[in-house]
Parts: structure tokens; C-alpha cells; sequence
């Protein structure tokens, strides 16, 4: 099989072929190349056994990212459009009850990453699929690739999404039109249909991710850039809030840092202000949203290994230490984001954070800053995520084919046209949050880090019923549970047809 070089180095590999291995041992067992997983299989006297345990190191490649620069690279793993609908969970769980959960699935999050990592460990294999192969041969890697490749679309729908949400209201903000007008221009379907053709399957279709690698820092700094401008406007905006509208556009205009606009009451008395108070605990038909919401927000797991080999003097005790402050602090930003979305806007959340800021002033000039900076961002990670789709599905389907420029561009058409069907047919975001967080994001955080810690370390360093494998085993049963009721709650929210339709069309 030959891999083109960009092909390569996502692999690990050199672009002359040639693998990361293991060195030899004492024995002189030969060198185990892990980018390939059968001979990993093949290999068997790698897996410790009685008569000698070889050492538990990762790899012998040298990685050169300082332990600061891996706690960015997995918070900007991390981060992503879940941090949009994170405010809308709050509303419909209340402060204390959302603590709770963020401050769980974070918990559990790390816990998963040590379990990976100690899998990881034993067996030396730096890729999530080819962990899942190690553990269940074919099947585990098809499950592991058929859930990575679901939750990168879900990633890549909500970034289209946003376009299909925002990329209108940043027209109508420069060409000054009436909200109300039926412009082409402010249809949000055809404005998405036309930034996929015309700025992301170019990018989709190189060979070479190439600078492109570089924007994934440029989405992290803006979606600082949001989180600041989310409190900035908790001080600036009043509750309630006049909403916009063409015939009201000079009251919706005021400036809101006037003392006596805020207090004027006749702006106020006409406004219901039964939405402004904070819940500490509340339960609706949308809490049920919350949890996929959150575990969407925190998946970051497919990228814990390579970040791992990346790290400088590579340990299982540092990395789990990267990856515990990555945590903490995409923690930290994601309750301040959803705490300062929260006590704005109160019960008129919307499941799109950003969008909820156009019902009063759609020619703000800050969100109008903070919009551009979220639209390129999220247009130029399409194809950067659509990327190991694309590896993803040639190494299930096409693993003996080399490269064929015919199967590049059909699968990447064929991709943004799903995507985009599912973005032009979906009601709102949180439909995206909830199906992906109720179902790709469960296995690669709860159950899949689990089965295959029990599966790949031997019974003679860990009996089964000893203490961790009974708490993986306890973890991948509290997955499946969290996977089968979130997901039961979402479709009896949709057949019954009670899902809010927020999000901006």
C-alpha cells in the first residue's frame, strides 16, 4: 500500500516509510512497526510474559513539544462548538445541577484518558483504532473507526451549522438590511451550500494539510476572543432586554451602558422580566440534552496518544499530568462561558449562544468582530477535521488501494454533501450536540477506553476481578447506560416534538 506523504506523517510515519519502532530488546526480539497493526498481532512475544516484562515505554521515537505546548494542543483538542450550547444546558438544569454534571464528565474524562494511557503503555500502540484493533482484531478497530469518524462529522455539522446561523446575520449586519427582508443572500441554507463549494472542498481536496495545521491555534484564540466578549456583555446587556426590531429601532439602538436607558421605566415596564432569575436546580424536557452536551464538549480522546508521542521525555505520569491541566482549564472556560451566557439572557437562552445576541442589536460591533472570528475559524477546521474522515474510511474500505485521485475527491464530495444535508435538515444545534454526544461520544470516552483496558492488560498484572478492572468494568457499564437512556430521552423529545427550535435559521 502506498501512503501519500501528508498520509504519512498523520500515521507517524517518515515520509520514506519507515515507521516508529521499539528497539530491540534484550532478547533481540525484532522491532514491532505499530502503524501497523498486524504485526502487532503478529508480534506476540511483545506482550509481557512470564518468562521476562519488557520494559513499559511508549516508543523509542524522540518527542520534541515541551509539556506546556502539549497542554495547549489537547486543550485545543478539546475545544470546539460545544462551547456554544453550554450556556443553553445551564438554563435547563440550573447553575448547581450544571456544575455537578460539567464537573463529572471532566472527572471521568481524565479518568478515561489514564485508562488509555495505560493500555497504551503496555502494548506500545499510539493510535486509537489500532488500540481497538490490539484489543478485538478487525472488529474493535471498525467500531473505534466507525465512532471516530461519527463524531467528526458531528463536529464538522455544528461548525456548518454556525456558518448556516451567523454567516447571515454578519451580511445583514454590513449591507444594513431588514431582518425581516427574504434576501437569497440571508438564507442561511444556500449561504452554507455556497461556502462549501467555494472555500472548503478546495481545501478538502489537497493532498497536504499543509498551513491549515495552523488554524487549529487560530480557533482556540477565538474562541478566547468569545468567552471574553460573553463577559464583557453580562455588564452591558440588561434583563430583560429590549428586543430588536424594525419598528422599534431607536429604543433597540440605545446605548445600554446609560444609567438612565437601563432604569428608564417606560422601556421596562412593558417587558416581561419573569425569565430574569437564576436557577440553582431545574429539570424541563431539554435537561435531557445536557449530558450529550457536555460529554460533545469534553471528547478529545483520539488525539490523547499522538499528543502523547509528541511529548518530550514521554511518561504515562506526565502525560496524564497534561492531560489533567488541559482539562482544568477547558473546564474552567466552559462553566465561565455557560455561567456568563446563563445570567445574560436567563430562560431565553438559545441553544446557539452567539445567535441569541442578534434578538438585541444585530449591528453590535463586538459580536460582529466575534462572529468573523468564529466563521473563519470553524470554515477553515472543516476540512482539517474531514481530513482522517477521509483516512479513516480508506484504511476500513480501501486499506490495499493506493492512491487514487478519483477516491479523494469522491469521498470528500460525498462527505460535505452529507454534511451539508444534515446541516439544511437540521432544526436547530442541538440537535447535532445531542445525537453525537448520545452516541459516538459515550464509546470513546466511557466504553471503549474501558473494554479495551481489560482486554489488553494481562490477567497476570491485573486479575480480572481485581479493584481497576472492576472500576473499567463499572465505567463501561455507567457508558452504556449513559448512552442508552440520553439517547432514549432525545428521540422521545423529537417524536413528541417539544425540542426547542432556537438555534438561528
Amino acid at each position: 500500500m502506498e501512503l501519500d506523504q501528508s498520509e504519512m506523517s498523520i500515521l507517524g510515519c517518515s515520509p520514506n516509510g519507515k515507521g516508529h519502532n521499539l528497539g530491540d530488546d534484550t532478547n533481540g526480539t525484532q522491532n514491532v512497526r505499530f502503524d501497523d497493526p498486524d504485526d502487532i498481532l503478529e508480534n506476540e512475544e511483545f506482550l509481557p510474559n512470564g518468562d521476562g516484562r519488557k520494559p513499559m515505554r511508549f516508543t523509542d521515537f524522540e518527542g520534541k513539544t515541551s509539556f506546556g505546548m502539549s497542554v495547549f494542543n489537547l486543550g485545543n483538542a478539546i475545544m470546539g462548538s460545544g462551547i456554544l450550547g453550554l450556556a443553553y444546558a445551564m438554563a435547563n438544569t440550573g447553575i448547581l445541577l450544571f456544575l455537578f454534571l460539567l464537573t463529572a464528565v471532566a472527572a471521568l474524562s481524565s479518568y478515561s484518558i489514564h485508562l488509555l494511557l495505560k493500555s497504551s503503555g503496555i502494548v506500545g500502540i499510539r493510535a486509537y483504532e489500532q488500540l481497538g484493533y490490539r484489543a478485538f482484531g478487525t472488529p474493535g478497530k471498525m467500531a473505534a473507526g466507525i465512532a471516530i469518524t461519527l463524531q467528526n462529522i458531528g463536529a464538522m455539522s455544528s461548525y456548518l451549522y454556525i456558518v448556516k446561523s451567523e454567516f447571515p446575520l454578519v451580511i445583514q449586519a454590513f449591507s444594513r438590511a431588514d431582518p425581516t427582508s427574504d434576501l437569497w443572500y440571508l438564507n442561511g441554507n444556500y449561504l452554507v451550500i455556497m461556502v462549501s463549494i467555494s472555500v472548503i472542498l478546495p481545501l478538502a481536496l489537497m493532498k497536504q494539510l499543509g498551513y491549515l495545521g495552523y488554524t487549529s491555534g487560530f480557533s482556540l484564540s477565538c474562541m478566547v476572543f468569545f468567552l471574553s466578549a460573553v463577559i464583557y456583555k453580562k455588564f452591558q446587556i440588561p434583563c430583560p432586554f429590549e428586543e430588536f426590531s424594525a419598528a422599534n429601532h431607536t429604543v433597540s439602538h440605545l446605548n445600554v451602558t446609560d444609567n438612565h436607558a437601563l432604569h428608564d421605566n417606560s422601556l421596562v415596564q412593558e417587558v416581561d422580566d419573569s425569565h430574569c432569575g437564576a436557577k440553582m436546580f431545574t429539570m424541563n424536557s431539554q435537561t435531557a440534552y445536557t449530558i450529550p452536551i457536555l460529554a460533545f464538549a469534553f471528547v478529545c480522546h483520539p488525539e490523547v496518544l499522538p499528543i502523547y508521542t509528541e511529548l518530550r521525555n514521554p511518561s504515562q505520569r506526565r502525560m496524564q499530568h497534561v492531560s489533567n491541566l488541559s482539562i482544568l482549564v477547558m473546564y474552567t472556560m466552559y462553566f465561565l462561558a455557560a455561567l456568563f451566557g446563563y445570567l445574560t439572557f436567563y430562560g431565553k437562552t438559545e441553544p446557539e449562544l452567539l445567535h441569541t445576541y442578534s434578538r438585541i442589536d444585530p449591528y453590535d460591533t463586538l459580536i460582529l468582530c466575534v462572529r468573523l472570528a468564529v466563521l473563519t475559524a470553524v470554515t477553515l477546521t472543516v476540512p482539517i477535521v474531514l481530513f482522517p474522515v477521509r483516512r479513516a474510511l480508506n484504511q476500513m474500505f480501501f486499506s490495499s488501494k493506493s492512491f487514487n485521485w478519483v477516491r479523494h475527491v469522491a469521498i470528500a464530495i460525498t462527505l460535505l454533501s452529507l454534511i451539508n444535508m444534515l446541516v439544511i435538515f437540521a432544526p436547530n444545534i442541538l440537535g447535532i450536540f445531542g445525537i453525537i454526544g448520545a452516541t459516538s461520544a459515550p464509546c470513546l470516552i466511557f466504553i471503549f477506553p474501558a473494554v479495551f483496558y481489560i482486554r489488553i492488560v494481562p490477567k497476570e498484572q491485573e486479575p480480572m476481578l481485581s479493584t481497576p478492572k472492576i472500576l473499567a468494568a463499572c465505567f463501561a457499564g455507567l457508558g452504556v447506560a449513559f448512552m442508552t437512556m440520553s439517547s432514549s430521552f432525545i428521540i422521545i423529545d423529537w417524536t413528541t416534538g417539544s425540542s426547542n427550535s432556537g438555534g438561528g435559521h
